[in-house]
């Protein structure tokens, strides 16, 4: 029987076992031009455990950033940052992907270091509202991409994987979940264009694909992966034929033979084992878990065959050693989440190993 601390590849990767550290925001990019500190550098190394480690979500060009202080991967500046990341990783015999994340229209004018306008599939606004450093503030009109900055968004995506190796990444995750800039495409509320990019499902899902191709062809498919949340309501999302969209997606880059799909059930977990036994190659999980996190009792999930890998969130924010833990049936942490976003090391790498509890 395959368990969670079996062995697995993704790609040529080989993980130690299959326990994955979900991407989630931090907002503590304090260095020049949006790129990691040292402090960050500490906090991936101590959860080097995982399998695979996937980081925060990234920016791959200036537009794309939504929220204070998250980082990019779109210039040298930051390259060379990540790179101690990446160094402290593998010193502790870690494996760790980029997450590369365009917001789209989930941003504010205030979060740019000079004043900017999100961009998105078409001009709708999201309801709702988001973090800056000036407080609470609306969500703003998108300006609507043209063509030509659909085409650029995905030379941008190719770019900041090709940065994300010269950093020292074992490869990077698109994010295609969450109602960011790929799924806004594969919406029926965000996108009502009428152009090759928006109104049918296959041309709802040209921009993931196109994204998904294009970084797999510069990086290598084994190095390259997608997440994504069928019918995920959150920034304001509505997918209304999604049980249609997912599969015809699925189908669409499957061939490519990427290093892992990495699902986040949200409001569809029925739809899983379909995508699942779509799938073929390594398929990974985050389980849907209401009102909870997900827990050691998923860890089951390996080994009934729903899922090749499972990736945590909060407890590995609480819990650096968590394959030990969860290895060992040791006390788990809980996460402190008034101390996720921003601050210092306090909620961030102050959470002791049982060792040093």
């Amino acid at each position: 029987m395959t368990t969670a601390f079996d062995p697995i590849k993704i790609g040529s990767v080989e993980l130690k076992n299959r326990i994955a550290m979900a991407p989630m925001t931090r907002s503590r990019a304090y260095g020049p031009d949006r790129s990691p500190s040292p402090m960050a550098a500490e906090y991936y190394a101590q959860r080097a455990g995982a399998g695979l480690i996937v980081t925060e979500g990234t920016q791959p060009n200036v537009i794309g950033q939504g929220y204070p202080f998250t980082p990019g991967l779109h210039n040298d500046t930051q390259v060379q940052a990540w790179r101690q990341v990446t160094d402290a990783v593998h010193a502790k015999g870690g494996v760790i992907f980029a997450q590369l994340m365009h917001t789209g229209r989930i941003g504010h004018p205030a979060n740019y270091d000079t004043p900017l306008t999100p961009t998105g599939p078409s001009a709708v606004r999201a309801a709702g509202q988001t973090f800056t450093p000036e407080g609470m503030k609306d969500f703003v009109v998108p300006v609507e991409m043209t063509v030509p900055d659909i085409e650029q968004t995905i030379e941008d995506f190719v770019t900041a994987a090709r940065n994300a190796l010269d950093a020292g990444f074992d490869g990077v995750e698109i994010h295609g979940a969450n109602g960011y800039l790929l799924q806004q495409f594969m919406s029926t509320n965000a996108n009502t264009r009428t152009d090759e990019w928006g109104g049918t499902a296959h041309n709802r899902i040209r921009f993931t694909t196109a994204v998904v191709e294009a970084v797999a062809a510069a990086i290598g498919a084994g190095r390259t992966a997608l997440r994504i949340s069928p019918a995920n309501p959150f920034n304001d999302i509505v997918e209304d034929d999604f049980t249609e969209t997912y599969p015809l997606l699925l189908d669409a880059i499957n061939p490519l033979g990427l290093a892992y799909l990495h699902v986040m059930e949200t409001m569809a977990p029925d739809l899983t084992p379909v995508l699942r036994k779509q799938w073929s190659g390594v398929f990974m999980l985050n389980p849907v878990t209401p009102n909870s996190r997900t827990g050691a009792e998923q860890l089951a999930l390996i080994e009934d065959g729903a899922a090749d890998i499972l990736s945590f969130g909060q407890l590995f924010m609480a819990n650096p050693d968590l394959p030990h833990r969860l290895a060992t049936g040791a006390p788990l942490a809980e996460a402190d989440m008034s101390k996720a976003y921003g601050g210092d090391a306090a909620g961030y790498t102050d959470y002791p190993t049982l060792e040093n509890s």
